[in-house]
This record gives C-alpha cells, structure tokens and sequence, in this order.
C-alpha cells in the first residue's frame, strides 16, 4: 500500500514499500548496530516479530536516505548459524539478494569479525563495511588504514562513533552516491575438505566453487559429525587466514600492555578471586542500598505518604464523591479498591520508584561493560544447572522484567538451555517491582534479609539441578563477546533507563487500572469473596492474616499487584516478622504474570506454560506452609 513521505529531505513522495531500496545492517552483538538503527532511523520505526518465530526485527526510515528501508537484524557471527538469532540473520540477508548491506564491527576486535565479511562477499553483495568503537580503538593504540582496507576488499570502510554520530554523515552520502556492482568474491584457498564438500553440493546446482553460495546448514548437518567438523573448522581456518594477510598490510593491533587503570580494572573482574567480591559489592549497594533502601524505603514512602496519602488520595475521593452519587460506582474509582485509590497508587507511589531504580542501576551496569564479566564469574555455577555464563543475561534481566527475560532466553544455544532458563525464570527468579517491593520489606531487619537470600538461592540452585538432570539435550558450550570496561555514558544510560520507564508505562501501567477493574467487578459480584473463602485455610496454614489473602488472589493477575497488596499491610502493622519472612518467600516463588504466561505460552506451547504455572503455585504455598511450620516449631521468628 502506498505511504506517503513527506518528511524525508523535505520532499513529498509516494513510493510502495515494494519500492523501497533496503538496508540491512548485519554484525554481531555488542558493536554498536543498534546504536547506529536508532541514529539513522530516528523515531520512525517500527518493530514487530520475523515471520514464524518471535525474534523481533525493527524496521525504520532515514531522513538523509530517502527511499530507503533500513532494517537492523539480530546479532550474528557467521551465515552457518547456532541460535535463534543468527537463524533470522541469515534468512533475512538471503531473502534480500539486492539489500545494501551495512556491516557493523567492533575496530578494535576487527580480526575476529573480518571473516564473516568475507563471508558476506562471497554471497555477491553490495556491502559496506563500518568500523565502530573507532574511538576505543584509538585509545588502545589500534591504527586501521580504512581506505586501504577498503581496496583489499572492494568495498566502502567507513570509520564511525556511534554514541557521538561521528562517521554517519559520511556513511550516508556514500550510500546516497550509489555503489557500483559487488566486488569478486576473496581468493581464499580452501583446503581439500572443504573443496570436496562444497564440489557435492556445486554439481547438483551448477553453482561456482564458492561455500558461502551452495553450503547450507541444512546440509551440513546432514554430513557425518566428524566430516563436519573438519569442514567447518577448515573453513573458519581458511577465512582467518586471508583475513589476517589483509589485516598485516592496513593495521596494526598493539598488544595490551596492562598498565591502565582500565586494563587492572579488567583483570579484577575476570579474576574469580577478585570478582566475587566485586559482584557482591554490586549486590549490595546497588540492589540492597539503592533500589532496596533508597528506592523502595525513602523515595516510596515521600511518593505514597508525603505526597498521594496526603493530597491525591483526597482530592480524588472528594472529587468522585461529588461527581458520582452511586456508592457502587465511586468504589470503581476510588475508596478502598478503587482505579485511582488501588491501582494508580500501587503503579505510582509503590512500584515507580522501585522500577526507575532499579532500571537507572541496570542501564549503568549494561552500559559500562560489566554484565558479560558477570556471565564469565558465573559460568561455572551455570554449568551446574544446565546452562552456560551466557544465560547470566535473561536470568539478570528477569530481575528487571520476567516477560523480557523469557523473550531474550533465545540467545541461548539449544532448546533444553532455553527451557531451564524460562523454568528458572518463572520460579526464583522476581521482577524488578515484585523484588523492590520484597526488598522494601526486609531490607530493614538484616536477620530476615539474609535468611530470605540464603533459602532463595538454594531454591534456585536445587531447581536448576534438578532441570539440569530431567531435561534431555546435550550440555551447553560457551561462548561470549567481553567488551572493554568503559565509563557509562550519561546519555546512554538515560537514554536506555527512559526507553524502559516509558514501556513500563506503555505496557504496564494499564495493567494495573485493568486489575482494579477486575477486583472491583470480582467484589461487587461477590466472586472474589468467595474465591478469598476459599484459599483463606491456605493463608492460615501460613500463618498470614485474612487480609493476605486478597494480596494472594491479586497475584494472579500481576506478581507486583500482590506484592504490593502485602508492602501495604506491613506499612500498615499488619505483619510481624514472622509474617513478613513467610510473605516475602510465598511472594517472590508466586505464579508469573498474565504477560509472562503469555510469553512462556508463546515461546514454549501451553502445555509449558500451564503445567510451569501450576509446579509454580504448588512449589509457593507449600514453601509458606513449611516455612510457618518451623518457624513455630523453633521460635526463631
């Protein structure tokens, strides 16, 4: 369908999305492609799944390239794929044999990403190649002769800095200029393992001698294991060749000497002597100290006590009294179960603060490079449960949000990797609101604190173990790109901190207005009462006051909502400490969310979701009942 255009260069066009030049920019994670989508596409873009999977592919326009679609693929090292995301990546370069390719790399690491370009120009493409983190790599000494390098290949070398835009003007005239036809392929020579296969699969097709052309991963694995692997591994061994005889005539790559403070910074969190201390320091002050204590103790009491209890809440009530005579339907809005009483004050006053603080310390720790050391320290206990240091990013992320975490499970390597992880996920594993909320209380009674830890972590550990023992597949390998520690930028870590606030907002925020409603239907209709009736021998069982059964049943609708729901009694005096341990545990191992078990639904079937949903629900009130009976037994609390 015709779209018409009018803010691109200030010209009005009508051109049909079949119309449209494409842009791919392909490379593999963490160099900086993302960076430079957003740069060139602005705020017009939009992002919806690949077609038959749920990797998410955005799509946008660039006011200085008219006419062009630009889309940034998921991360890639090669066109012979291991995950979901390098599956896409080549589906999408393939499907798109006239696209211009931009291919973004990290300059400082060029020798390892050099062979995937070579890789892209035996396929016979139109390609850019554009050397970001320029300006790391002038720190560490790295000289890059950009222009000879583009000769050697046949191809535009564009030097750029994405988080400044230096380089992009320059990219884009070059694309506005127009490139001519594709260089030859690069003369490598391949050795005969190689040749023999890709001669197979040539003679069938009439195709030339080129492995990027004719070898599927399809075909590959049909070979026998080890002729495979010698093919690949010839193959890799070929391409790093040529790429390092190009690389000796147009760069040189000093070696790191270790005398910056940087590199000392480096060896301490790559030394698992050092780091452990280092992640424990970063646990403390940043979950305990900023979100547990700052977030969730100062910033929610001035929002809800100084600020909504003290003026929104009556202004609301006083102003829906007025306008609203019927008793029934001002409960809709306000008074104790209310949209603005309930709903608004739970997602503004409890889990705001809670969620920017825990965003805003995320944003710095992604930003600085730290997140992939933390993957390699936790490697080796990850083993143990089925996993690999690399899962160490959904499982990090889950406690930021556990519907993204699970969509992000699919950098994993193998199915039986993404299936613990989201198992894990959905256990022990609490979101950002629902975990402020836990961390605001307990955060002040350091007894209960460190007992919540301890036996969260051991719930962890035990689960994973158990997945890693149940569910078939092969142990995973691991592999992960460590990006040098930097000092985070400012602007990107407000940048991403917003990007995140204003989904919460988007998606989240409606939710908990939505919930009210049910609740208010659900006591109106006198449903709920006879639901709370109903779970209220459970509650007991726990040792939890009746009201703790309405925290519970919101639950169901959002983890948060019900954590909430038991922040509040304790803001109250309605818990003691015994109660406020038992809350904390039942509350944290609660079901997932509605948007969670859709996404667990979607990635893994219903059968997952609702057998995960169920263990789940067991595993918490049976954790609680347990928890209440030694308690009581030994008087510790």
């Amino acid at each position: 369908m015709p779209t018409e255009s009018p803010e691109y260069g200030g010209q009005s066009r009508l051109r049909s999305d079949a119309e449209l030049r494409k842009i791919l920019i392909v490379g593999p994670p963490n160099v900086g492609k993302s960076l430079i989508f957003n740069k060139l596409t602005g705020k017009s873009v939009s992002v919806s799944n690949y077609p038959g999977t749920t990797v998410e592919i955005s799509v946008g326009r660039c006011p200085l390239l008219p006419g062009y679609e630009i889309r940034d693929t998921p991360g890639a090292y090669s066109l012979l794929p291991i995950t979901d995301e390098e599956r896409v990546a080549r589906e999408i370069i393939l499907e798109q044999p006239d696209a211009l390719i931009l291919q973004v790399v990290d300059a400082k690491n060029l020798r390892r990403m050099l062979p995937f370009t070579l890789e892209l120009l035996e396929l016979g493409r139109r390609l850019i190649l554009v050397l970001n983190l320029m300006d790391e790599a002038r720190q560490l000494g790295v000289v890059i002769d950009h222009e000879e390098l583009g000769e050697r290949l046949g191809v535009p070398v564009v030097p750029t800095v994405a988080t400044t835009g230096e380089g992009l003007d320059l990219l884009c005239a070059i694309i506005r200029d127009g490139l001519g036809a594709p260089p030859p392929a690069p003369p490598i020579e391949y050795p005969r393992e190689v040749l023999d296969v890709v001669r197979r699969v040539a003679s069938d097709r009439g195709t030339p001698l080129i492995p990027a052309r004719v070898v599927t991963p399809e075909f590959l694995n049909g070979l026998p294991l080890l002729e495979r692997t010698d093919f690949e591994l010839g193959l890799r061994l070929a391409r790093q060749r040529y790429a390092d005889e190009i690389l000796a005539e147009v760069a040189s790559f000093p070696a790191v000497t270790g005398s910056t403070f940087g590199n000392f910074l480096n060896r301490l969190t790559m030394n698992v002597w050092t780091a452990t201390p280092l992640a424990l320091a970063v646990l403390y002050f940043g979950v305990y100290q900023f979100v547990g204590k700052f977030g969730a103790g100062t910033l929610v009491d001035f929002l809800e006590n100084d600020v909504y209890e003290t003026y929104v809440t009556p202004w609301l009530t006083q102003w829906v009294e007025r306008l609203i005579p019927w008793p029934v339907v001002q409960d809709l809005f306000v008074h104790e179960y209310g949209m603005f009483t309930l709903g608004l004050r739970y997602a503004v006053a409890l889990i705001l603060p809670i969620v920017g603080t825990f965003f805003l310390m995320f944003s710095l720790l992604e930003d600085s490079g730290y997140l992939p050391r933390l993957a390699l320290l936790l490697d080796r206990v990850f083993k143990k449960l089925g996993l690999n240091g690399r899962a160490v990013i959904p499982i990090v992320l889950g406690f930021g949000c556990g519907t993204m975490a699970t969509v992000v499970t699919r950098i994993l390597e193998t199915k039986r990797e993404r299936i613990i992880a989201t198992i894990l996920l959905g256990f022990a594993i609490p979101c950002s609101a629902q975990l402020g909320v836990v961390l605001a209380m307990v955060a002040q009674r350091p007894k209960i604190f460190v007992a919540w830890i301890v036996l969260m972590t051991v719930i962890f550990l035990a689960l994973g173990m158990i997945a890693a023992r149940k569910v078939p597949g092969r142990a995973p390998a691991f592999y992960l790109e460590i990006p040098p520690l930097r000092v985070p930028r400012l602007s990107n870590v407000l940048t991403k901190t917003y990007s995140r606030m204003y989904w919460y907002f988007v998606e989240i925020f409606p939710l908990f207005l939505a919930a009210s409603v049910v609740i208010w239907l659900g006591t109106v209709t006198g449903v709920f009462e006879w639901i709370i009736r109903m779970i209220e021998p459970v509650v007991r069982a726990m040792g939890l006051p009746r009201e703790a059964a309405h925290s519970l049943l919101f639950g169901f609708f959002r983890r948060d909502y019900g954590a909430a729901g038991l922040f509040d009694l304790l803001n109250h005096g309605r818990l003691n400490e015994r109660q406020i341990f038992i809350s904390a545990l039942v509350i944290s191992l609660f079901l997932p969310c509605i948007a969670m078990f859709s996404v667990m639904q979607k990635e893994r079937g219903w059968r997952f979701a609702l057998g995960t949903s169920a263990a789940i629900l067991v595993t918490a009130t049976t954790v609680g009942v347990v928890a209440n009976l030694i308690l009581q037994t030994t008087g510790w609390l």
